[in-house]
């Protein structure tokens, strides 16, 4: 199962934001177990590091992208996740390149906390605790 997980749900874990930390920290450790392939945009590794930057030094900054890299893949971001953004139905540009790179890398689900900005998704997406809910589902 590939599954891609949005900026915010990293950041959740990364920052631990209550109350969203718990569940996002769940769901990476299924990442981390091998339970599911995890995936981010490459956009979301490039925003964590700028965010991180400002509140560590860049060493620290450095050590939690590789901590990150070491977990998941990263879906491109290219011309043609570009275009296909730009010809999208989604009004946040920067959703629309997270789900169009997800679709390039062959992905299955999205995991976000912001889900009304994917209403226009051609793959399904879940907040992390649906998300949770239809794993348990399905064993």
């Amino acid at each position: 199962m590939k599954v891609l997980f949005d900026t915010n749900i990293i950041l959740d874990v990364l920052l631990d934001r209550q109350p969203f930390s718990e569940h996002a920290s769940y769901l990476l450790s299924k990442v981390e177990r091998s339970e599911m392939a995890g995936f981010l945009c490459a956009t979301t590794v490039t925003t964590i590091h700028y965010l991180l930057s400002k509140h560590l030094d860049k060493e620290k900054a450095n050590t939690s992208i590789g901590s990150i890299m070491a977990l998941f893949e990263v879906a491109a971001v290219n011309r043609l996740v570009i275009e296909n953004a730009l010809e999208s139905k989604f009004t946040d540009f920067e959703d629309s390149v997270l789900h169009e790179s997800a679709i390039h890398a062959g992905v299955e689900y999205i995991v976000s906390r912001n889900i009304k900005d994917f209403k226009n998704a051609k793959i399904p997406v879940f907040t992390p605790i649906e998300f949770l809910s239809m794993l348990e589902s399905l064993e």
